[in-house]
């Protein structure tokens, strides 16, 4: 083995499996913490899309004294009110659907 006779070599490749498996900054879990970001980043990224999503739909259904009188904006409203939150008119039943 004339490649392990030279020490710059040999230094080198302890070196280098020491940084890839001893360390502990090591080449493996350096590739656990960067799958780990990338979860990260995609969760972020679901959760502003969905905070931009409840803005439009905030900015949508707000009322100001100039939208009461609009009967487009109060179906908006009641369609709301009945899909997110179950209300319903005095005269009506509602009849809940769930997965199983």
């Amino acid at each position: 083995m004339p490649i392990f006779l030279n020490k710059y070599i040999f230094i080198t490749i302890l070196f280098i499996v020491w940084v890839v498996f001893f360390d502990k900054n090591n080449m493996i879990s350096q590739q656990e913490y960067k799958d780990k970001l990338n979860q990260l980043e995609q969760i972020k990224k679901y959760y502003k899309d969905e905070i931009e999503i409840n803005k439009e739909e905030m900015d949508e259904l707000s009322i100001d004294q100039d939208s009461i009188s609009d009967p487009i904006r109060l179906k908006k409203l009641e369609k709301f009110a009945r899909e997110k939150y179950l209300m319903k008119k005095d005269s009506e039943d509602i009849f809940v659907i769930t997965k199983e």
